[in-house]
């Protein structure tokens, strides 16, 4: 069976051995043939991967791309068929709609990938409310001509979809975290670089100034407390003047860009504790791996953690609010038994993100789906 992929992700064009194109090593072997029509960006081209994957950037601007989707896809349609259509579909839903334009008439089924939505569930600039309502508005209107809406967490999404009149029987679960636990595992002996670790983009949604804030009322009781930043984006500025604001200079580092994820893996370990304050967020990411690594984590309930949280068990949560995070980082500093419990339950939690297992459940879901549409 071929497969055509809408992607949102251009990396595999661009050459690197992202995520993405890790992802469709595995997922390949699951099909004859995997089209990727992605988005241009700077350095990408049409290319061949692991011998039946083949990529089409296109030439434009991502405003037109629903229009060279369906220019593309129908050049690809013309020279095979294809068991079904998978449309990442977020921001303006360029790939929905492309989609949807581009099936009209075939018979070809199509599946719209949600994996989150800006702004929910909670929205902290008039973007993300823009891009909520936006949302909301496309997921009413593309069940009804989807095959089915694949989500990537089995609590917060398919609560979202029920509540926008999305039958259970159009909702596909199908994880997309997944680990090599060669790489994000415990490295013991690592000597501690911070007791307060945030790994992420410096963007709106990461809660990073309630962590600035929850870090400036912990030195009231722990003169000592350190805070450590990985990452880039367009807050870096205003963090820089919240910091010194808070007088917080000699107890935070923006840490340097990583060269790899055994890095990332290797940054994890030398901190005290990982923390995730997002107000939207699919995955996320950096709170699995840093749980693989046998680092405790405190966190917000969005995503995928919702479904993994037992508060005080695997993990610490909070609501939001910098005081109850301050009052978190505090009992993870003060209490080594909490600490470690947190820390090794955490690690057990995460073993099912193996990547393997998610990545061959995800494609096998799919092929069960084209079985049931055909019968």
């Amino acid at each position: 069976m071929n497969l055509l992929m809408l992607s949102g992700d251009s990396s595999a064009a661009q050459g690197q051995d992202s995520t993405f194109s890790q992802m469709l090593r595995r997922f390949s072997t699951h099909w004859d043939r995997v089209d990727v029509i992605c988005p241009h960006a700077p350095g990408t081209a049409p290319r061949v991967l692991h011998d039946n994957v083949v990529v089409h950037p296109s030439p434009w601007h991502k405003l037109f791309q629903s229009r060279f989707i369906v220019q593309r896809g129908r050049s690809l349609f013309a020279e095979r068929d294809y068991a079904l259509v998978v449309s990442h579909d977020f921001g303006l839903f360029y790939n929905g709609r492309g989609a949807r334009r581009l099936v009209r008439g075939t018979g070809v089924p199509f599946v719209s990938e949600i994996h989150h939505v800006e702004g929910y569930p909670r929205a902290v600039t008039l973007r993300e409310r823009v891009y909520r309502a936006l949302a909301f508005r496309y997921i009413r209107d593309v069940w009804r001509r989807a095959a089915a809406i694949r989500v990537v967490n089995a609590v917060e999404m398919p609560a979202l979809l029920r509540r926008l009149g999305v039958p259970e029987d159009n909702i596909l679960v199908l994880p997309s975290l997944y680990l090599d636990f060669e790489v994000f595992r415990p490295m013991p002996g690592e000597l501690r670089r911070c007791a307060v670790l945030f790994v992420g983009r410096l963007a709106p949604n990461k809660g990073l100034f309630t962590i600035l804030d929850a870090v400036a009322q912990v030195r009231a009781t722990h003169p000592g407390v350190t805070l450590g930043i990985l990452g880039r984006g367009p807050l870096r500025s205003r963090l820089e003047k919240r910091i010194h604001a808070l007088n917080l200079n000699q107890h935070v580092t923006f840490f340097p860009r990583q060269d790899s994820a055994a890095d990332v893996a290797r940054l994890y370990n030398q901190a005290g504790m990982l923390v995730c304050a997002s107000t939207a967020e699919g995955g996320p990411r950096v709170t699995i791996e840093a749980m693989a690594c046998g680092v405790p984590v405190i966190t917000t309930p969005v995503g995928v953690m919702a479904e993994l949280m037992h508060h005080g068990a695997n993990m610490l949560v909070f609501h939001w609010r910098a005081d109850e995070l301050a009052g978190n980082i505090r009992q993870l500093l003060d209490d080594e038994a909490l600490r470690q419990r947190v820390a090794n339950q955490g690690r057990e939690a995460v073993q099912g993100f193996e990547a393997g297992r998610i990545i061959d459940r995800y494609a096998q879901g799919y092929h069960d789906l084209i079985r049931r549409l055909k019968e």
